[in-house]
């Protein structure tokens, strides 16, 4: 091959490390174990694009440095298959979701994952829809019920009209189908349930502990969203046909020193219902505006600028402080999924109140300097007034000495508050892992099941797992919120596992982020038929060393997989409560002014690219574009100059000649380009990394009459991690034995002290050039040198420089006017 030819080249080493099985490692003898992972894909059918070379690129890239530096490094891969994305593709093309998943795995993997030269251990890889990996899945649904963490209650969910299932809130992203961008509506459906919630203080501390994205943690925070205030209780008068202050409410409140401005209360209409629903209230006006509420979206119903509704329920309650009466109202501002489901307005300082009382004519009191509630609410910092024996106290001193003051009333007590709701697992679809549950009509009518609080519910006996996915001709989903396998008879009927009478499978299936929620630990006991994640090697691997992915997961697959984790822990199925010691997300890759995605119909297939020009170029291109953790604009035009650096990389090498005498100034500059590219992968700067191996090469060809064997081979050792087929080529070529991919990683020799500076040079602050100057060259004989640079020279015509700045070693300014 006297040509650089990357079609060529890259098939022959793909097939020889395949065979040579080059990338595998044993698990059980490895010395210095390396877990390296980034989040594996949903093989819906388009194929991989560019944007997943990216992410794929960028932490096979630190995988290959690793191995080089000495670790055993385990990279495996695997597909996520199972759940709505596969689904809806195999309803958009008219095939079989299972035969569907046969095809595209195989396309995944040898026409597009195979041709990266990642170190992908194919031995050890999962699919989510293969039985032998769902039947984990299910026996993880199973621990969780066991220990009171899966639940399966009645609640208003969002349901999706489109995908015809329900989501769970992560899953909503501005009131409409993170999946198909449908507007989501509600519905009241009983649901299983993951019981997060129990997890929400711990799953916020930990985010103190762990090394993560900084980005991905904030974004967490968020969503846990703890608050803390008071639960303060109102009792109700004037309830028909129910003694006065027989019954009370309960407000959450983050405010408590705003309690003298309370001037009325507001009922969610979730809440109203259950009073509906035994008879509390009948009131025609509030059963009608309570069926209108709980048709719309919370999204809907929080909107900006949207027209406050509410009908007044004719109660009163009666204020715990003054003893006032209060109007007690419905209105769909107000959540039943937050808090309690029911607010003290205060509208001289929440703007929604404000609205609300402007509207209905309700009063509006003052209780906080500083604004003027006669136009607007005010929602500043300021002193209490009309507020009793707390005025002129600040609003921190209030918060603390009302919320005492109210528990010594008996009227609530101090109250920490959270933002997360449970994880909803249940999906009325096909294509997903059976919920491994039994319903039996006969122990709920006496009271009895599993689980206490659960009559009529069991678990399927382990032994009898998988429960497997029957195959359904007519899989599309239904939308009668009942999912396709309730028309099966023969998956529907079986035996009670408590009393042996006639009972139901469940016959929904398990969210897909249930199924990622661990697979994590799978890899390491692939092939293992008895346990999900065998003890000692699952020790021996786990926390995941480092893990990759998308920021867009923060709140889905990551948060979901913290949770799983930490409950693994608390059963002592696993010695470690947080899954992955080091997680960094990767930037988006950018194309025609959005970010690329399969739903935005801008993807670009890399398979183009890598026919023509190569994987190694395609993947160094997109590692070059910007910083990883940022990504960048994809221009294919400028993917031609990474592929003219790796032919004049291939040129080098094959006009090298022996040379007895090294280059010293090249040894210098090797030593810092080590240093630079080793410091740059452990950062994950890749693009960096990868300007220095191209500006080390400009200087290489200066000195190519004199270049030593030993600087190309450490050359191609640092180039190895980014473009491991050419290198391995070349490596090769030189007659060097073994892979370059199992050489250790060239170290920082003794450094030859460089005996000149690359001086920086600016003319009022803007950058003109750079000057070479020995390193013992005063300031004025370092101006001098500047100011022979000929757009120094042009810049500083015919003006006088006031004053110069020297940074020695680094920058010169010249100060012109």
């Amino acid at each position: 091959m006297s040509r650089y030819n990357p079609k060529e080249l890259e098939a022959k080493w793909q097939k020889k490390w395949q065979s040579d099985k080059t990338f595998q490692v044993d698990l059980e003898k490895a010395e210095k174990p390396f877990y390296n992972l980034m989040m594996f894909p949903y093989p819906s059918g388009e194929g991989l694009h560019v944007g997943h070379v990216y992410a794929f690129g960028g932490s096979d890239t630190f995988g290959h440095f690793k191995k080089m530096q000495g670790y055993d490094v385990f990279e495996p891969m695997g597909f996520d298959s199972f759940g709505i994305h596969s689904e809806n593709y195999a309803i958009k093309i008219g095939k079989h979701p299972r035969e569907l998943i046969e095809e595209t795995t195989k396309y995944f993997k040898e026409e597009q994952l195979d041709k990266l030269g990642a170190l992908f251990d194919w031995s050890k890889s999962v699919t989510t829809s293969e039985a032998s990996y769902y039947k984990w899945t299910q026996w993880l649904f199973i621990q969780l019920f066991k220990a009171g963490l899966a639940v399966r209650k009645k609640s208003s969910v969002d349901w999706c009209p489109s995908c015809l299932t329900v989501l769970a809130d992560e899953q909503v992203i501005a009131g409409k189908c993170e999946r198909c961008g449908t507007e989501v509506i509600q519905k009241e459906l009983e649901q299983w349930f993951f019981k997060i919630t129990d997890y929400a203080q711990r799953l916020l501390d930990n985010l103190e502990k762990i090394d993560w994205s900084e980005t991905t943690k904030t974004m967490q925070r968020n969503w846990i969203g703890r608050s803390e205030g008071a639960e303060i209780i109102f009792k109700l008068r004037d309830v028909p046909g129910q003694e006065d202050d027989k019954h009370s409410v309960t407000v959450y409140t983050t405010r408590p020193d705003t309690i003298f401005g309370a001037t009325f209360l507001v009922i969610s209409p979730e809440t109203v219902k259950s009073w509906l629903d035994i008879g509390f209230l009948a009131k025609d006006e509030v059963k009608k505006y309570v069926d209108e509420s709980l048709n719309k979206t919370e999204v809907s119903r929080l909107a900006e600028g949207k027209d406050k509704t509410g009908v007044d329920t004719e109660i009163k309650a009666v204020h715990p402080l003054t003893g006032e009466l209060l109007s007690v109202w419905v209105a769909d501002y107000v959540l039943g999924s937050y808090g309690t489901g029911a607010i003290m307005a205060v509208p001289g300082h929440d703007q929604r109140d404000y609205d609300f009382a402007k509207k209905f004519g309700l009063p509006i009191v003052e209780v906080i300097s500083g604004g003027d509630v006669k136009k607007e609410a005010w929602q500043g910092e300021g002193k209490l007034v009309n507020s009793e024996k707390f005025n002129g106290q600040s609003v921190e001193e209030a918060k603390i000495n009302l919320s005492k003051y109210i528990e010594e009333k008996n009227s609530g007590s101090k109250k920490v508050n959270f933002h997360l709701r449970d994880w909803l697992v249940s999906r009325q679809r096909y294509w997903g892992p059976p919920i491994p549950m039994i319903y039996c009509e006969s122990c709920a009518k006496d009271k009895k099941g599993e689980q206490e609080g659960m009559s009529g519910w069991y678990s399927v006996p382990e032994k009898d797992l998988p429960v497997e996915l029957p195959y359904v001709e007519d899989y599309q989903p239904r939308g009668s919120g009942v999912s396709p396998l309730a028309s099966v008879p023969s998956f529907l009927s079986v035996k009670c596992p408590g009393c042996g009478k006639d009972a139901k499978r469940e016959t929904d299936v398990s969210d897909t982020f249930l199924d990622s929620s661990w697979y994590f630990l799978r890899y390491p006991s692939v092939g293992d038929d008895e346990v999900a994640f065998e003890p000692e090697v699952t020790k021996k691997w786990l926390p995941v060393n480092q893990y990759i992915g998308g920021n867009e997961h923060a709140v889905l697959h990551l948060l979901y997989t913290r949770f799983i984790t930490m409950a693994l822990s608390d059963l002592k199925l696993i010695n470690f409560e947080e899954p992955f010691d080091k997680f960094r997300a990767h930037g988006l890759i950018i194309y025609k002014g959005a970010k690329m995605s399969k739903s935005r119909g801008n993807v670009v297939n890399p398979n183009e690219y890598m026919q023509a020009y190569g994987a190694d170029t395609l993947k160094m291109y997109l590692l070059f574009i910007g910083p990883y953790e940022l990504g960048g604009e994809f221009d294919d035009r400028a993917i031609t100059g990474v592929y003219r650096f790796l032919n004049r990389v291939w040129t080098l090498v094959e006009g090298l000649e022996e040379v007895k005498e090294s280059n010293k100034e090249l040894e210098t500059k090797l030593n810092s380009l080590i240093k630079k590219v080793s410091d740059d992968l452990e950062n994950l700067r890749f693009n960096t990394a990868i300007a220095a191996l191209m500006e080390f090469l400009n200087l290489v060809y200066k000195h190519q009459s004199n270049l030593s064997r030993e600087i190309v081979l450490n050359y191609l050792k640092l180039l190895a991690p980014f473009a491991p087929f050419i290198s391995e080529e070349l490596w090769e070529k030189l007659g060097e034995k073994g892979s370059i991919h199992q050489q250790s990683w060239p170290e920082v020799g003794k450094v030859v002290e460089e005996t000149s500076w690359q001086i920086v040079v600016q003319v009022n602050g803007k950058f003109r050039g750079k000057v070479e100057v020995a390193k013992d060259s005063s300031e004025d004989q370092v101006s001098q040198e500047a100011q022979k640079i000929p757009s120094v020279e042009k810049d500083l015509q015919d003006k006088q420089i006031s004053n110069k700045v020297w940074v020695k070693g680094k920058l010169i300014n010249f100060v012109a006017d």
